[in-house]
């Protein structure tokens, strides 16, 4: 029960193990940010600029809300491997509800309304796949994938492959808009953040989520519903993705089942470089932006340096491999040190 305690505040047991608190991952991510700062603002004097940092902000939340999603499986002990497809589908929703109630001249009570749709839509398919997983037995990988596999046949099938365009001026207004200097879309994503925040760390369902990533077994047998707490991590999931579906649609001014395709490998990057415990149960929001805001500053950098982007793609995958050998490194060391110790 100590090790579920942990989880709720913020300490899985294979951190509180390792004896690495809060404050010191944090700092970490934080020193290599500021690393990376130094390092391209020497590389190139383009990099320290406005027009920089209002891309970065910009571009920040559509990835930054599509990790958020990935999140929450990965702390149960699963994966979302639909997550890009989902936040196209539900876009699709907003975007025909929007062609349905005038197109260009829809009004903003269309535009609520679309939204409401998206986001049940994305809670929907989020449901069949913790419905499927829970009930089932099957693997997320596989239940994901399957759900994967069918939107993006299904989306491909509706649009024929082509975009959806034409709406109102105010959404591009809201994707493209600031207020008080900040951009509409980062707003979204911190409020989100603040979300998933509160879910995780105050309520029941965030504490079944721990529950379920450190041991689904002892969880069941502890009296917590198991069913209900995985159909919920997928209905949440499917949520941020919808999220994430209007973000882009709004940025974009347009609908395509492909848009953000690429983003699959960074949300899981952006959670293991957060250090998010792949097998579940371990992780926290606050690291898992900085690690965002990490990717993105890399991402801004090797653009700016004029990198082929299938080498950045390379560099996103090596960085994975990276992360992974270096945690191993790191829990062998300690693991090592504990044993000196006694």
């Amino acid at each position: 029960m100590n090790q579920f305690v942990g989880a709720l505040f913020g300490q899985g047991s294979r951190n509180a193990k390792s004896g690495v608190s809060q404050g010191s991952e944090i700092a970490g991510l934080l020193a290599v940010l500021l690393a990376l700062v130094v390092l391209l603002s020497l590389t190139t004097d383009r990099f320290l600029s406005t027009a920089t940092f209002t891309s970065i902000s910009f571009q920040l939340p559509e990835l930054g809300l599509l990790a958020l999603a990935m999140l929450i499986p990965i702390l149960s002990g699963g994966l979302n491997l639909a997550i890009t497809f989902s936040a196209n589908i539900s876009a699709l929703v907003l975007a025909w509800i929007l062609q349905a109630g005038g197109g260009a001249e829809a009004g903003l009570a269309i535009f609520l309304l679309g939204c409401a749709a998206a986001i049940l839509s994305g809670a929907l398919i989020g449901a069949v796949m913790g419905l499927v997983i829970a009930y089932t037995g099957a693997h997320p990988i596989l239940v994901s994938l399957s759900m994967m596999i069918f939107l993006r046949g299904l989306g491909e099938f509706l649009t024929r492959g082509a975009d959806v365009s034409g709406f109102p001026p105010y959404v591009v207004a809201i994707g493209q808009g600031t207020v008080f200097g900040i951009p509409i879309p980062l707003l979204v994503f911190l409020v989100c953040v603040l979300l998933w925040m509160l879910i995780l760390n105050r309520t029941r369902l965030g504490f079944s989520i721990y529950m379920l990533g450190s041991n689904s077994e002892a969880t069941r047998y502890s009296g917590v519903n198991t069913h209900r707490g995985l159909t919920m991590v997928y209905v949440l999931s499917g949520v941020m993705c919808a999220i994430a579906g209007i973000v882009m649609l709004s940025r974009f001014n347009s609908v395509r089942v492909g848009h953000g395709e690429s983003y699959l490998l960074i949300t899981v990057l952006a959670c293991f470089l957060g250090r998010v415990d792949p097998f579940g149960g371990f992780g926290r929001v606050i690291p898992v932006v900085i690690a965002l805001v990490i990717l993105q500053v890399i991402g801004s950098g090797l653009n700016l340096l004029g990198t082929n982007q299938h080498l950045a793609t390379a560099l996103w995958g090596g960085i994975l491999i990276a992360v992974m050998m270096v945690r191993f490194l790191w829990a062998h060391v300690a693991l090592k040190y504990r044993a000196q110790r006694r």
